[in-house]
């Protein structure tokens, strides 16, 4: 008889943003002609940058001619002229990061749910809370030992390491999902210090790199002395370019991150990613790599930025709001979220409902992202300009 992996049955029945949308869904069905504004999950609503989108019809159209036609990729890790750009992108804030150290993916998920397939099973994994859900699915569906470093009001959301525990495989995501707070280089050093003496992985997620404007907050681990002995980093074109629907994103896994195994040997991590990737993954298509290639350009740079900006305005519209009603938070600076404290003391679920059947605005709740989420509630400002501000006018009317 087939057996299961019983691993996912200690998981949540759903994933948090399906129970989100079931509720969602159920409350239009009942009030349909309820205007609501999302203000959940973090996709992107602005368009594509013109010349992305030209890049990946030239790159589709070469695919229909016999002379320019692709197949594989010959190295499964990424056109070298995608991998190149990348490279320029890390020299233009300072990092040097080889393009034979970049691999190219579908999105900073997929690797950061995947990576642990190259690991063993009995690695003490150590996650921030509140955290991105995907860091601890994937551990608990291999059976791993997951452990929390608490991130909470009093630390600013940004947990540090406790020298008395041990860890094996270390999740760091700055600007952080959910809290939207940013670690400082001295911060990222004490991690990465941790991280060496415990002989232990860093695997850094650099989603929302691009919506730093702090100058004292890095832009990637590999800007800090050490990281390149203890990190993997993981990045994603899906709010940086508005990827979302697109799917590319790459990873770096410098040279000289190795582990020894069991037997002594010592193993380079870049050739057993590299190994396990050729098993079960084919690659990103020619026309989005052509399409990721163009957002490096000095016309691709200047057109996403215009985007970006644009989210950020809509961040400072929520903090204004938050201001207002005397609300604390945190982000909105260096991040494309607003981490608000719920009012009264309410619980993350509570006021979910509050806002969604009240003000018809539908947000996060903190408690899907961890136990020091539960009291906190996650507003993205990736929507239209104008339904942001709607949904502020809104907020700002209820009685708490």
């Amino acid at each position: 008889m087939a057996t299961i992996n019983e691993n996912y049955l200690k998981l949540e029945k759903n994933y948090l943003f399906i129970n989100i949308a079931k509720k969602v869904n159920e409350y239009k069905e009942a009030h349909p002609d309820a205007d609501i504004i999302r203000m959940g999950i973090g996709d992107v609503t602005l368009p594509i940058a013109k010349c992305v989108v030209d890049a990946m019809k030239k790159g589709a159209d070469e695919m229909g001619v016999k002379e320019t036609f692709k197949g594989y990729e010959d190295s499964g890790t990424g056109y070298d002229f995608l991998k190149e750009a990348v490279s320029g992108y890390y020299e233009g804030f300072g990092v040097t990061v080889k393009p034979s150290e970049i691999r190219i993916n579908d999105g900073a998920k997929s690797d950061c749910g995947n990576i642990v397939d190259i690991f063993g099973d009995d690695n003490i994994v150590l996650i921030t809370d509140p955290a991105y859900p995907v860091y601890v699915d994937t551990n608990l569906m291999s059976g791993r030992k997951v452990i929390y470093a608490d991130s909470n009001e009093e630390n600013g959301f940004a947990a540090m390491p406790d020298e008395s525990v041990h860890a094996d495989l270390i999740y760091l995501c700055s600007p952080n999902n959910p809290t939207g707070s940013a670690y400082t280089k001295d911060q990222l050093k004490a991690w990465i210090d941790y991280a060496i003496k415990n002989n232990a992985i860093i695997i850094y997620d650099a989603a929302y790199e691009a919506f730093i404007t702090d100058e004292a907050i890095p832009r990637s681990i590999f800007a800090v002395e050490g990281a390149r002995r203890c990190a993997i980093e993981m990045c994603s074109l899906s709010k940086t370019a508005g990827f979302t629907g697109m799917r590319c994103g790459y990873t770096v896994i410098p040279d000289e991150l190795t582990v020894i195994a069991s037997d002594g040997t010592v193993v380079s991590i870049s050739q057993l990613w590299g190994r396990r990737e050729g098993s079960k993954f084919n690659g990103v298509s020619y026309p989005v790599q052509c399409a990721a290639a163009a957002v490096f350009t000095k016309e691709g740079y200047e057109q996403t930025r215009e985007n970006i900006k644009y989210y950020q305005e809509n961040a400072k519209v929520i903090a204004a709001a938050m201001d207002e009603m005397g609300i604390k938070y945190t982000g909105g600076k260096n991040s494309p979220y607003i981490w608000l404290k719920c009012p009264n003391g309410m619980k993350s679920w509570d006021f979910f409902d509050k806002l969604l059947t009240e003000a018809n605005v539908v947000g996060t709740p903190g408690a899907g992202f961890g136990k020091n989420g539960e009291g906190w509630f996650r507003l993205t400002a990736f929507g239209d300009s104008e339904r942001t501000k709607e949904a502020c006018e809104r907020i700002k009317k209820l009685k708490f």
